[in-house]
């Protein structure tokens, strides 16, 4: 890997949004460290390359300690500081709470919350110690919002948007910036790997990922705090904020709820 050239990683990077935001990074100078839980990793690092960008691939289980460990050991191996983190990996699950495999659910909350805390800590305390560094978290629109048939990838959103703000303040006497990204529906494998193919907004038409990355690509650069893509999401956001949480978590409802595609 080129040593002048700045390092980033970019988790979740197989397919969608992160496979989007690492090739933004590509196309901005940036070399990779890549991340996803599946083979296809590797597929995604070869058509990096074709960018221009230095890319290590790694497949390793994020939602697990000993996968954040083996990337980031992987990181460290190249001896080169990482100039970008972008935390994107995330999981879904529908149905109902009481419908769902605990396991799936633990998966969920291990993926989103604790294997991208984990991560944002070790990569982080090594920017502070050289008091620089860009750090984007994917967090979600899900977030302002009580997810009725989503209830734990909603509430995991909500703590990511929450804590990405609380991580900024923390740093705002240093040069290390926290941006937190927050799509809405976006046409990615997100609803079919939840099992949500069956509910409205599953079926519905949803933002492209290339857009996406872009707009949240440019905001870690900028240094913003957060970003949410797309008009209508923007909109959806400013009216959750005064809303009752009763009304949001019925208005999830139809959205979520399996069968409401047919309905």
């Amino acid at each position: 890997m080129a040593q002048d050239r700045p390092l980033a990683i970019v988790t979740g990077a197989s397919t969608g949004i992160g496979y989007e935001l690492a090739k933004c990074c590509a196309e901005n100078g940036f070399d990779l460290v890549i991340a996803a839980d599946e083979s296809r990793i590797r597929n995604a690092a070869d058509d990096l390359r074709k960018l221009g960008a230095h890319v290590e691939a790694v497949e390793a289980d994020l939602s697990t300690i000993e996968g954040v460990d083996k990337l980031y050991d992987a990181t460290t191996a190249l001896n080169r500081p990482v100039d970008a983190l972008l935390a994107n990996a995330g999981r879904g699950l529908g149905k109902g709470f009481f419908d769902q495999d605990f396991n799936e659910v633990r998966h969920v909350i291990d993926t989103n919350v604790t294997g991208t805390l984990y991560l944002i800590q070790k990569v982080g305390r090594d920017m502070r110690a050289r008091n620089t560094g860009r750090i984007l978290i994917t967090g979600s629109i899900a977030g302002f919002m009580p997810g009725s048939f989503q209830a734990a990838y909603n509430g995991s959103k909500a703590f990511l948007d929450s804590f990405s703000f609380a991580l900024r303040n923390e740093l705002k006497d240093t040069n290390i910036t926290v941006t937190c990204l927050m799509p809405g529906a976006t046409e990615t494998e997100f609803f079919e790997r939840a099992d949500m193919m069956d509910t409205r907004v599953g079926q519905s038409s949803k933002d492209d990922p290339a857009d996406v990355a872009k707009t949240g690509f440019k905001a870690m650069m900028k240094g913003e705090g957060d970003v949410v893509t797309g008009l209508k999401n923007k909109i959806q956001t400013a009216i959750a904020s005064v809303t009752p949480a009763g009304i949001l978590a019925e208005q999830h409802r139809k959205m979520a709820e399996p069968g409401s595609g047919q309905k």
